[in-house]
């Protein structure tokens, strides 16, 4: 390699090196560590909106809320492997109510994923489409979550396709995605997952014992 080849090729590989970096901060938001954001907690009450989707005991001591994006593969990770033993030992013991907001930043299919998710809440089943969605992600924007799919999807959980179609058709819930989204970034989202628990922000699909400790911690109080 000649010395012109070696000045070209020490900017390109560091600028592939940064893009690496950019996609993984992307995702995680900061290096996964438990923090809290400006230094302060978050005040869960503000996470909290009518109409969010929620699971487990309106009495839980303990609240868990979740920003996500139903196209990122780390929020895929989290739902099937964290989410559910979160649930299995927390939510459906009573301990902990669960609440979805999307976080729906990578695209037109994130957005019309997460508008769908809430035209299957209007039949009561949004945490049956949150995991048929998470369990049939293929790609960013490559087709997985068009339109026709998400009515497909609809229709393989006996939703009724009439009021389900002209929900999406119309996305009629594209005000409360861009609240989500806005919400989350006041919050200090910055990617996907992220999880706040009393007040702290947990980003990235990190092992369950990281949440399980933080749930934990606010029992105890």
């Amino acid at each position: 390699m000649n010395d012109s080849e070696k000045k070209w090729h020490i900017p390109f590989a560091l600028g592939i090196l940064s893009l690496l970096m950019l996609v993984s901060f992307v995702y995680f938001g900061s290096d996964g560590k438990q923090a809290s954001v400006g230094g302060e907690t978050v005040d869960m009450a503000t996470l909290v909106v009518d109409g969010s989707p929620v699971i487990g005991s309106t009495d839980a001591p303990v609240i868990v809320v979740e920003f996500a994006d139903f196209q990122c593969p780390f929020c895929g990770l989290f739902a099937k492997n964290t989410y559910s033993q979160i649930k299995s030992q927390y939510i459906d013991t009573g301990k902990v109510k669960f609440v979805y907001r999307n976080f729906a930043f990578l695209g037109l299919e994130s957005q019309d994923s997460a508008n769908a998710a809430y035209c299957a809440q209007d039949q009561g089943k949004f945490w049956e489409y949150h995991d048929y969605l998470y369990s049939h992600q293929n790609g960013e924007n490559e087709g997985a979550f068009i339109k026709d799919n998400l009515k497909k999807f609809a229709q393989d959980l006996g939703l009724d396709s009439s009021s389900f179609d002209s929900c999406v058709d119309f996305s009629k819930y594209q005000d409360r995605v861009t609240a989500d989204i806005k919400a989350g970034r006041d919050a200090g989202v910055t990617g996907t997952p992220t999880v706040f628990i009393g007040g702290k922000l947990i980003s990235g699909a990190q092992g369950f014992q990281i949440y399980a400790d933080a749930i934990e911690a606010q029992l105890s109080k």
